[in-house]
């Protein structure tokens, strides 16, 4: 058998995870509150504090001159066209007919939609901006940037910024569920407890998975 590594190494190492679990779980709360609440926000239209999804708290309609080029790329249409009307978020999608002269996108962030309308012939874009409130901006942080239309996403620095992100808080999430158990078989006078909510914890996914399935 290979010698066991010193008591220190085990002390140190047992020192430095229950360091990172504690400080780590500090830096990522604040995402995990955003998923929490937004994760509520979608199971239910109408917030027990008040709040409503998707509810317009002000609207805002103006029309500009724009000019851009009658490209056949219509992502690309719609960047010029943020560029010049000076708002900035993230382009939802972009919806253009077949032949048309008529471009319509959303530039979102969250709690705002701008919506845009360009009609390439008279070089002029609608514009209606909205606000949508906080509870909605929350599931707009949930959701984005999402595996939806995939060739549009990320085309606005903040959205891949914030995807980063939401990596980051996975990973984080994962090493505090490892560093977790881990802790939790060092205490050996929490091990009877922790397997008890641990089995009880498990019997519940397994009961709402098989119910589903069923």
């Amino acid at each position: 058998m290979p010698p066991r590594p010193p008591r220190a190494v085990f002390k140190a190492f047992y020192r430095w995870t229950r360091d990172l679990h504690l400080y780590l779980g500090l830096f990522v709360s604040p995402f995990v509150l955003v998923y929490a609440v937004s994760a509520i926000q979608f199971n239910h239209t109408l917030m027990p504090w008040g709040g409503v999804s998707n509810a317009e708290v002000a609207r805002e309609e103006r029309v500009v001159r724009v000019v851009v080029s009658d490209s056949k790329n219509s992502l690309e249409i719609a960047r010029q066209v943020r560029q010049q009307i000076d708002v900035r978020g993230e382009i939802g999608y972009v919806r253009r007919k077949a032949g048309s002269r008529e471009v319509r996108f959303p530039i979102e962030t969250p709690g705002h939609v701008t919506t845009v309308d360009v009609d390439l012939s008279a070089g002029t874009a609608t514009i209606q901006q909205r606000s949508t409130g906080v509870w909605d901006g929350l599931t707009y942080l949930h959701k984005m940037p999402g595996p939806h239309n995939a060739t549009v996403r990320g085309n606005w620095l903040v959205t891949r910024f914030w995807g980063w992100t939401a990596d980051v808080a996975v990973y984080l999430i994962l090493f505090l569920t490892a560093s977790g158990v881990y802790l939790w078989t060092v205490l050996r006078a929490d091990r009877r407890t922790g397997m008890a909510f641990l089995g009880a914890g498990l019997l519940s996914f397994v009961a709402i998975i098989v119910a589903i399935v069923a």
